[in-house]
């Protein structure tokens, strides 16, 4: 499976866990649910390189790098994230974590001189476009409370969208190096996540008031937030990581930004509610991006 494929495959899997993230973000709160799922996945892929032997791969100068990398991509991207989705809906949030393409690929053109031919040029701007369009005019008028439904202060949800985008950005410009040597890309993605969790486990141990959870955990939540945790980190995270050892950041970037694309249908029947026809026209446009780039 070329490395097109496998940033796709994460995207998709990115969805069907935003969706499922709405309510025991809510439930939790955005640190408390960021840390629950994040020590699900740190115990799945510690047991899977266990089980594949990964560890042994690992060297200690490759652990700094991945550490920071978790650090910056997970801990604070990731955090930044849910506090935007509780703030603004899945589709919204989507929208702005979508700049991480950009992101991504300027810094990999200035850091690593990545490039881009004429047609990969074209399919990129059409998957941009089309992701644009389907989530800022995509949005229907509801008279009823939607996922959408803005709360608290609109700037306030921008910039932890955009902040949730950048770092996600840095996080795979820091890991690019590391995942280009023989380094098990299962090992690595459980270091990111390791190191994750440990710094929200330190905010909570000290009594951090942001760390602490809004409500208690349920066994309902708790399954929820463990699937959430397996499909979102520990198989799309680990997605990306072999999908940057063959692919440059830009193009990796770009093809796991068309989450918010595969949330529409998923949306629509978990709803009920059908997106308007500029949600479906910015889908078709980067559909028609998508099969440029992976052609």
């Amino acid at each position: 499976m070329g490395y097109e494929w496998l940033a796709l495959a994460a995207a998709f899997l990115w969805a069907i866990a935003g969706l499922m993230s709405v309510i025991p973000a809510q439930h939790l709160g955005t640190f408390a649910y960021s840390r629950w799922r994040m020590g699900c996945t740190s115990l799945m892929l510690s047991c899977m390189a266990l089980f594949t032997g990964g560890w042994w791969s690992l060297e200690w100068t490759t652990l700094s790098a991945m550490m920071l990398s978790g650090l910056v991509g997970i801990f604070i991207g990731d955090t930044a994230l849910f506090a935007c989705l509780n703030r603004m809906g899945p589709r919204q949030s989507g929208l702005l974590f979508s700049c991480h393409a950009v992101f991504s690929a300027v810094i990999g053109y200035f850091l690593f001189s990545e490039t881009m031919t004429n047609m990969e040029l074209l399919g990129s701007a059409l998957v941009f476009t089309g992701v644009l369009t389907a989530i800022f005019f995509g949005r229907r008028k509801q008279t009823t409370p939607s996922l959408d439904d803005i709360k608290g202060n609109i700037w306030l949800g921008i910039g932890l969208g955009i902040l949730a985008a950048l770092c996600q950005a840095m996080g795979g410009i820091i890991a690019k190096p590391v995942m280009q040597t023989d380094i098990d890309p299962v090992a690595a993605s459980a270091i990111r996540m390791i190191s994750a969790f440990i710094a929200h486990s330190v905010l909570w141990l000290f009594g951090a008031k942001v760390a602490k959870a809004r409500k208690a955990m349920t066994s309902r939540i708790f399954i929820i937030t463990a699937v959430n945790a397996f499909l979102a980190m520990a198989l799309g995270m680990t997605l990306i990581l072999y999908a940057l050892r063959e692919g440059n950041v830009g193009m990796v970037a770009l093809l796991s930004s068309t989450t918010p694309i595969m949330l529409l249908p998923i949306l629509w029947i978990y709803t009920k509610q059908r997106p308007n026809r500029f949600a479906w026209i910015g889908a078709v446009v980067a559909v028609i991006g998508t099969g440029i780039l992976v052609q």
